[in-house]
């Protein structure tokens, strides 16, 4: 770690939402592989904008392609992958903005690291669990993820060869096997509206 950095400080999140009008926070999905967090995430960002707020939606696998394209799936890139995501949802909340982020990020401990970094500053951060059994995420399986996985061909592959460690207290817990896209947005949206994030749409 660099050590002659200095951290300049600037305006405070505080201040900024003053003058954009709009409270900054993360949204952040949690669950298996096809369990629809990424469909659900872009539906609630749709809605978002569409309402007039600024939202950006942070995906796991596109985040591979450049942030993150020099991390694996090993143990300790999965940590890494997920710390680096809470730095950056943390910097798109602090600009008031409703970043939401999709990623199985299958470890208890590195979802409560990306909680306490947001906590630290007073960010709001909101665990959405979209959960789903794996028999039914294995029958939906768009990527043929699973398929592959059951074969030995992807090794670590969460839910199957990797653990999965389900979220101990979510602001928000989706059975997205139960519940419609549309349904899940709006749970998420009623929430947001309840705590005061954001004003009722």
């Amino acid at each position: 770690m660099a050590t002659n950095i200095t951290w300049h400080p600037g305006l405070t999140h505080d201040e900024r939402s003053k003058f954009r009008g709009q409270g900054g926070l993360t949204i952040w999905l949690t669950g298996l592989s096809a369990s629809g967090k990424s469909t659900i995430a872009t539906a609630l960002e749709q809605h978002l904008l569409h309402n007039g707020l600024a939202a950006y939606r942070l995906d796991g696998d596109n985040i591979r392609f450049g942030l993150n394209k020099d991390l694996g799936f090993s143990e300790k890139d999965r940590n890494e992958n997920i710390r680096r995501i809470a730095e950056v949802s943390k910097l798109f909340a602090d600009s008031t903005t409703v970043s939401i982020t999709s990623f199985i990020s299958p470890y208890r401990s590195d979802r409560d690291q990306a909680r306490a970094l947001h906590d630290q500053d007073n960010i709001p951060f909101i665990e959405v669990y979209v959960d789903v059994p794996v028999e039914v995420a294995e029958q939906r399986d768009p990527k043929g993820l699973y398929k592959k996985a059951r074969a030995g061909l992807i090794p670590e592959f969460t839910g199957i060869s990797a653990p999965y460690e389900e979220p101990l207290k979510p602001e928000i817990h989706l059975r997205s096997d139960k519940v419609s896209v549309e349904e899940a947005v709006q749970i998420i949206v009623d929430y947001l509206v309840e705590k005061g994030h954001i004003k009722a749409l």
